[in-house]
């Protein structure tokens, strides 16, 4: 696996820990991020993350000059996920002059405004295991998210209780009712108004929506 780094952070030490971690690491000149990471997506395209990293002081810093923002616009520009890390374990409402909310309200913009995702690390070693984690999970098979909760397959009996419950004004207790009544969903289905309204609950009005359901011809549409 490949990462791409900008020369700058030749220095930062990241690169020394990418290549302990058997990564191939590409020294650039990068004009948009200090990191690049080649994927693909689930039709196979190839997609570039772009990380801009940053530590807590000169996360400050790019804020007081504006360099943020526009850093931030630039990795939307240019790279199919943009990413920024923040590095540092010092306290960031404390160690400048800033109003806390100000500080709050960056913070929002990127992540909200401009849908970037912000991660943070404790040290250049972290930054470097967090990179090495992207990239190993990006070159993972990868499929479509389930957006169904899923759960354990219905009993033959919560079935049956469930197709009897989409009746009109048919509840849990009336369907569990109508199953005692009748034993099967066959021998409801041909039971007359009369035998229906038979069960508690189920007045002459309930009855006959039901029958209408079960025995009214489905029109389809054209």
């Amino acid at each position: 696996m490949k990462i791409i780094l900008d020369y700058r952070e030749r220095s930062s030490g990241i690169k020394k820990e990418l290549i302990k971690q058997g990564m191939e690491v590409i020294e650039k000149q990068l004009v948009h991020a200090d990191f690049i990471i080649k994927t693909k997506d689930l039709n196979n395209n190839i997609l570039t993350v772009g990380v801009e990293k940053k530590t807590i002081n000169d996360f400050l810093n790019s804020i007081i000059d504006k360099r943020l923002i526009n850093q931030i616009i630039e990795l939307k520009k240019n790279f199919d996920i943009p990413l920024l890390i923040i590095e540092g374990t010092e306290n960031i409402y404390e160690l400048r002059n800033f109003h806390p909310n100000s500080i709050r309200g960056m913070l929002a913009s990127i992540a909200i405004d401009f849908q970037t995702p912000i991660l943070y690390t404790r040290n250049h070693r972290d930054t470097a295991n967090l990179l090495v984690i992207i990239a190993k999970r990006l070159e993972k098979p990868r499929s479509f998210p389930s957006l169904l909760k899923k759960r354990k397959p219905l009993t033959v009996k919560q079935q049956q209780e469930f197709i009897i419950e989409s009746l009109p004004g048919i509840g849990p207790l009336i369907s569990k009712n109508l199953l005692k009544k009748f034993n099967t969903i066959k021998c409801l289905i041909n039971a007359n108004e009369k035998e229906l309204m038979e069960v508690e609950k189920i007045g002459k009005i309930k009855a006959s929506q039901i029958k209408k359901i079960l025995e009214e011809k489905y029109e389809s549409s054209r």
